[in-house]
């Protein structure tokens, strides 16, 4: 059974329990998942940032779009309009499948996981967290990386408050600390 068929089944029924919600509508739900690499190398050597554009499409399986920067910060050598990053947005069956594969596939092999902090939502129910190393995801092939970055991960819900959203994600599997 994939995550979207067991939101369906048993996360629903179980979060209109818990929250008693008057209606199984009420419960919050995944609206999407952003996947964000930025590098400040980027300012230097331009194909830096097509590589990591390259592994991020191999890791979410959708063509990345190249972020520029929206300021120009003398200190960091950085001009408006240069590309500093790449990020992708993940909807409906892809959201699905990252996120089953983030949780069951690339978490465990960390190095030294002892599960995601719980203090990493928004109050408005997202939650946002980070990966120091892309080379967790199978996709990604050791020979041919020249330098590992992480990436940040977002996970938006229509959830109202950080609880409904933390009983969602531990719903679907998110190994949070205890």
């Amino acid at each position: 059974m994939n995550l979207k068929e067991r939101y369906q089944k048993k996360i629903i029924p179980e979060l209109v329990g818990q929250f008693k919600y008057k209606s199984p509508m009420q419960v919050p739900r995944l609206s999407k998942i952003v996947v964000n690499v930025s590098m400040s190398e980027a300012t230097q050597n331009s194909k830096v940032l097509d590589l990591a554009a390259t592994e991020l499409a191999a890791i979410t399986g959708q063509k990345p779009v190249i972020r520029k920067a929206k300021k120009s910060i003398s200190n960091f050598k950085l001009r408006q309009g240069m590309p500093i990053g790449a990020s992708v947005t993940l909807r409906k069956e892809k959201m699905y499948d990252f996120l089953e594969r983030f949780i069951n596939i690339a978490l465990p092999r960390v190095r030294d996981f002892k599960g995601l902090s719980g203090n990493s939502f928004d109050g408005r129910g997202n939650y946002s967290c980070g990966v120091k190393e892309q080379i967790i995801f199978p996709e990604v092939n050791y020979e041919k990386i020249d330098k590992v970055h992480g990436l940040a991960v977002t996970i938006c819900t229509t959830a109202k408050s950080d609880q409904e959203s933390k009983a969602l994600l531990t719903a679907f599997g998110m190994p949070f600390r205890k």
